[in-house]
């Protein structure tokens, strides 16, 4: 996608915050800020208008496995994930592209 937009996040859980509040969740640059990640969705979606952007970001989660040379730990990757609100009538197809 961009710098600053990963990829658009499409669970479940998402796909009704979608349908009921009209908001749609990205997963971005943890160095992005609001204003960019604004900008970015208005760039490539010329037809939607951002009223809300909130964001968060993902602790990481100590990860481990057993192997034949022993333990092997490490930790998950930290994500920062946008919810984008949107005017009223507005949708972003994720799906048109395909």
């Amino acid at each position: 996608m961009s710098k600053i937009l990963v990829k658009p996040l499409i669970t479940e859980k998402l796909t009704r915050i979608q349908e009921t509040l009209n908001q749609y969740c990205f997963q971005v640059a943890t160095t992005a800020s609001k204003t960019e990640i604004k900008a970015e969705i208005e760039r490539m979606y010329p037809e939607v208008n951002v009223t809300k952007v909130r964001t968060l970001i993902t602790a990481s989660k100590p990860k481990g496995r057993f192997t034949k040379g022993g333990y092997i730990s490490g930790r998950s990757v930290k994500v920062k994930k946008a919810f984008i609100s949107l005017k009223e009538g507005q949708e972003i197809d994720f799906f048109s592209e395909i």
